[in-house]
């Protein structure tokens, strides 16, 4: 089943400061909405990443956008543009949403950077379970229920209240329905879409949620939010993965190598573009992080990945690593062939590499050998490669 991201930007966040909206300002070195898009673009569930945004913020999004790496910018469908209200703003999104044709839909606060991967798996689960989900934390404080005057009507048992969180998880039709009914009903101030659909007669269930999930409103949280993430450096463990791939010949009168189309008098077998450079490359990282190898991710067995651009493997496997916490040291692959020679096109593989890893061009190691005349890549049959990549994981403590 599909899942589509909606990443509300759109308001004007006045209360946090510094002249611009807050999902554009600098946490960490980095535009908060840019820290929220990654987690997003990151997940290997999330299909379709779309963005709503002010009108007159567009120069904004994308300094954002210049933020990421290329890889994961490039999933990002087109902005649409918001209205008067967060509710109008959603309903908009989801209108533009409506062409790709998601089975369900996450609709999540740019101001929330703090997003782990492990609640967007919880939000998933929770739309596919119950079709309308909130994610929620109990409530710690004594809630009071007050009149205009102040004076207390009531102190409802704080063990069946819940602070509400995003993403919140729905079944995509029923929340657009839900939405338009609204619009109709000149309904337009629902300040949360759980809200929403409640007042459209759907049951909407609360799943766990994250504390550390916060919501940058005021100066204050942006001050506690640079203390948290410089609070605790970061221990990282290095990991070493290593790949394989290899093709055999076939007609056709060109290969893809390291994301480069070289002519050549045969071309490869393959389900995919054939590119057993980026294959290999894949497959170590996917090593590194122990996540499975590349027919895992994108099995042959499924018609979507028929012909498809390598590339896109590649950046996956990069924005695993990213999503939990990883840094890529280095790339190294050696192609194995008799031909077609590596030489010529050896630093625009490399700089392919880089740029669809986030990388710098140094950290990308090219190098190609013959087998000797031996064996099937000797007698020309077809065409092979190995990779290694070097990754560091924050350090996971296993204590008790």
């Amino acid at each position: 089943m599909s899942v589509a991201a909606l990443i509300v930007a759109a308001g004007r966040g006045s209360r946090a400061g510094q002249g611009i909206p807050k999902q554009y300002r600098l946490l960490g070195g980095n535009p908060v909405l840019a820290r929220t898009l990654e987690t997003f673009l990151a997940h290997p569930e999330i299909q379709k990443t779309l963005v709503v945004i002010h009108p007159d913020d567009q120069e904004l999004y994308g300094q954002s956008l210049a933020a990421l790496p290329q890889e994961l910018a490039n999933r990002l469908a087109p902005v649409a543009f918001g209205g008067e209200t967060r509710q109008e703003s959603v309903c908009n999104g989801l209108e533009a949403l409506e062409a790709f044709a998601p089975d369900h839909v996450l609709i999540h606060d740019a101001a929330r950077p703090f997003v782990a991967a492990d609640l967007i798996d919880r939000a998933i689960e929770s739309a596919r379970l119950w079709k309308a989900a909130v994610p929620g934390i109990p409530v710690t404080d004594t809630i009071k229920v007050v009149d205009p005057q102040g004076k207390v009507e009531a102190t409802p048992d704080r063990t069946t209240l819940r602070a509400v969180q995003t993403p919140q998880a729905f079944d995509f039709a029923i929340l657009l329905e839900a939405h338009r009914r609204a619009a109709a009903a000149n309904l337009r101030t629902f300040t949360d879409d759980g809200a929403l659909a409640e007042w459209a007669g759907l049951s909407v269930h609360v799943f766990p949620g994250d504390a550390a999930n916060t919501k940058l409103t005021h100066s204050a949280d942006f001050a506690e939010a640079e203390r948290r993430l410089k609070e605790t450096p970061m221990t990282y463990v290095t990991r070493l993965g290593t790949g394989f791939d290899v093709h055999a010949f076939g007609e056709g009168d060109h290969v893809w190598l390291g994301g480069i189309r070289i002519p050549h008098d045969m071309g490869v077998l393959a389900h995919s573009d054939g590119d057993v450079i980026l294959h290999a490359l894949t497959d170590a990282l996917l090593g590194a992080i122990a996540d499975g190898d590349i027919g895992t991710h994108f099995p042959p067995s499924d018609p979507q990945w028929k012909g498809a651009s390598s590339d896109r493997f590649l950046a996956h496997a990069v924005a695993l690593v990213r999503a939990r916490g990883g840094k890529i040291d280095h790339l190294d692959a050696t192609l194995l062939a008799e031909r077609p020679r590596l030489g010529p096109y050896r630093e625009e593989m490399r700089r392919r590499i880089a740029q669809i890893c986030g990388l710098k061009i140094e950290q990308v190691s090219l190098k190609a050998t013959t087998t000797e005349k031996l064996g099937f890549t000797g007698r020309s049959e077809g065409i092979a490669a190995q990779a290694a990549a070097t990754v560091r994981l924050p350090e996971v403590s296993h204590d008790s």
